[in-house]
């Protein structure tokens, strides 16, 4: 991997680009860093080129507090590695909200998309049952307090076990990792606020390229239900349910996701010849 710094506006992005061939971009969650997904870039690096980057107030990005847009940033990052060829987009999360707001926004940068349970611009609010709500109430206060230990375990208990799984449900590697980079932007400066908003929820069936949305069983009931109202809203949708996941896929079931997006890129790759 190559390490690259990337200006946009008053920030300077961090990111990773490996391999060769047709560029693949990761988007990451906003509870996550560029390295949610080492296992997929590592993988996907050997057949295509890889690009991996930190948004801003995450992981090594630096930036100076100013209204931004997200869209931007990733414009940023593919003209400085991508050669100005079409990308595939992976977003988890944020991510994906990023990368369906770029496919309408800048449709001939994006190529093919895999969407990780997506948050979506101008989706209806979440509305919790009450066993989340509880949870979620538990959140706020820590937020409130400032008690940043207290919110990344919290977190982590939503995220990557899943909000009605036994805490403690995903261990090892994968919930330190989740820690360390969730820690990092709880701790970093304020960056300013997000521009963009492509209202996407209401045009996603004028978003034509292919596009594989993926959610876990154990995530948010409101987060299964967007991912499938996503699947089947885009004309060249398709939807796949990972049972036994949450949130975070790429980290707890980091060989399936991979399989799954590898097969994705070479049907993509099929079709273009």
């Amino acid at each position: 991997m190559v390490s690259h710094r990337i200006v946009s506006g008053r920030a300077t992005l961090a990111a990773d680009v490996g391999g060769s061939g047709a560029p693949v971009v990761f988007l990451h969650a906003n509870v996550c860093d560029s390295r949610m997904w080492r296992t997929q870039v590592d993988r996907v690096g050997t057949s295509n080129t890889a690009i991996a980057y930190d948004r801003r107030g995450f992981g090594e990005t630096r930036a100076e507090k100013e209204d931004f847009s997200a869209v931007a940033d990733l414009m940023a990052v593919l003209d400085a590695t991508t050669n100005g060829a079409p990308a595939i987009l992976v977003g988890c999360s944020q991510g994906g909200r990023i990368a369906l707001d770029a496919a309408l926004l800048h449709p001939s940068r994006v190529r093919a998309m895999v969407l990780i349970a997506p948050t979506v611009s101008g989706a209806p609010g979440p509305i919790y049952p009450p066993d989340i709500a509880g949870l979620m109430a538990r959140l706020k206060q820590a937020e409130a307090a400032r008690a940043w230990d207290q919110v990344n375990a919290i977190k982590a208990c939503l995220f990557l076990d899943g909000p009605r799984a036994p805490e403690g449900r995903v261990m090892g590697e994968a919930r330190r990792l989740f820690l360390e980079m969730h820690g990092v932007a709880l701790n970093s400066p304020p960056v300013g606020a997000s521009r963009d908003d492509a209202t996407a929820f209401s045009r996603l069936g004028d978003i034509t390229v292919p596009t594989l949305v993926i959610w876990g069983d154990l995530d948010f009931p409101h987060v299964q239900e967007r991912s499938r109202h996503v699947a089947t809203a885009m004309p060249n949708g398709a939807g796949h349910v990972l049972t036994g996941a949450a949130h975070l896929p790429s980290l707890e079931r980091p060989a399936d996701v991979t399989g799954l997006l590898t097969d994705f890129i070479n049907r993509c790759s099929s079709r273009k010849g």
